[in-house]
């Protein structure tokens, strides 16, 4: 069981690190990666999970968005920052990596979002991403409530 809690922690710590430096390419600029490896817990944290995410959330930016925007409430530029990045991790990761449950993804996001965003931002994107997993996810949604 030690060795999942570790890359659980590895995981949620690449997320974390993802997270702060897809925020400042977002703001900024300039290549997210290189800023992923001067942060706290590089060294601790899922690398090779950190680069896809990284990766592929720049590649699929305006991909992610199209599947995001028709589950706001107001617009994605009315964003915070951090929220925005919760979403297109989550939209990634619930789009491109369905080896991943829908329910980690959801605990993830909401975690980030209580960790870095404003009061209440983990609830808003909870609710965004339940809706694209409704959409993405059906079937693994379906199959996860029969089991109950």
């Amino acid at each position: 069981m030690a060795l999942k809690d570790a890359r659980t922690t590895a995981r949620r710590r690449a997320r974390e690190i993802s997270l702060q430096a897809l925020y400042a390419w977002k703001l900024a600029g300039g290549d997210p990666l290189t800023q992923a490896k001067t942060l706290e817990g590089w060294v601790r944290c899922d690398q090779k999970f950190v680069q896809e995410l990284i990766a592929e959330v720049v590649e699929k930016n305006d991909h992610l968005e199209k599947l995001i925007e028709p589950h706001l409430n107001r617009s994605l530029a009315s964003l915070s920052p951090v929220e925005r990045v919760v979403l297109l991790i989550g939209a990634y990761e619930l789009a491109e990596r369905p080896e991943t449950p829908f329910k980690v993804v959801l605990n993830e996001a909401i975690e980030l979002g209580r960790s870095f965003g404003g009061t209440d931002g983990h609830k808003f994107v909870n609710g965004v991403l339940e809706k694209l997993a409704l959409e993405l996810r059906a079937g693994e949604i379906a199959r996860v409530r029969q089991a109950i």
